[in-house]
């Protein structure tokens, strides 16, 4: 039997934990891991853009794979929330960590 995760039961804990462990307006570190590709890599730059987001890459041993890390400024869970949904929607095979 595979396990599937409720996105939305996922996202009201991960709400709750971010409520529960910062004041907010806070900074919040991003990871993702995309199939190395440029695309996939600006994509992500691009919907941080504008945001002051600190955004470093790293790709894997074999260079399949590149994590990229956003440090940015957050007003709220519910806007740290609405960019992961955001990136999940347009770049395909971006795994969040």
């Amino acid at each position: 039997m595979s396990e599937q995760k409720d996105p939305e039961e996922f996202y009201a804990k991960l709400r709750s934990q971010l409520y529960d462990t910062a004041l907010w307006p806070s900074v919040y570190l991003y990871k993702f891991i995309v199939p190395t590709s440029d695309d996939k890599i600006v994509g992500i730059e691009n919907i941080f853009d504008n945001m002051g987001a600190v955004i470093t890459t790293k790709k894997s041993r074999k260079g399949n794979y590149t994590s990229v890390s956003v440090n940015v400024k957050m007003q709220d869970p519910d806007s740290v929330i609405d960019k992961y949904k955001e990136v999940a929607e347009k770049i395909e095979g971006v795994i969040s960590l």
